[in-house]
């Protein structure tokens, strides 16, 4: 799949959990002079910046944790999943904010199964 294609794939659901989780994840904060146009190209940032974080920060950390995930049977992965939202967060030029730790690991869950469906969806 091409990178502009996951790339795309990662906005909607970034848009679809911004939708769920309204008060608490949020996006197009951000003022580019393009008003509308804007807000959907910080969208479309952060959907490039969330698939090159977890393409990249990722693997070391799941390599690093390995121990950890053996002993709680994977679910630390859903902590590595919310870490990397919560990362792409504090990139304040994207627009895109996470209130906390635990909603960024609820917004990886949303993410995730949207991202997944998609996926599935839609043609390669």
């Amino acid at each position: 799949m091409s990178l502009v294609w996951r790339a795309l794939i990662n906005a909607v659901a970034i848009f679809v959990a911004a939708i769920v989780l309204s008060p608490n994840l949020s996006w197009g904060n951000v003022d580019y002079g393009m008003g509308d146009a804007g807000r959907y190209l910080s969208l479309v940032l952060t959907g490039l910046v969330l698939g090159l974080v977890n393409a990249i920060v990722k693997p070391i950390l799941v390599l690093l944790s390995l121990p950890i995930t053996v002993m709680t049977l994977g679910l630390f992965l859903l902590v590595i999943n919310g870490l990397m939202l919560w990362l792409v967060s504090s990139i304040d030029v994207l627009g895109f904010h996470v209130n906390g730790i635990l909603w960024a690991i609820v917004g990886s869950i949303v993410i995730s199964l949207v991202s997944f469906l998609l996926s599935k969806v839609l043609p390669d």
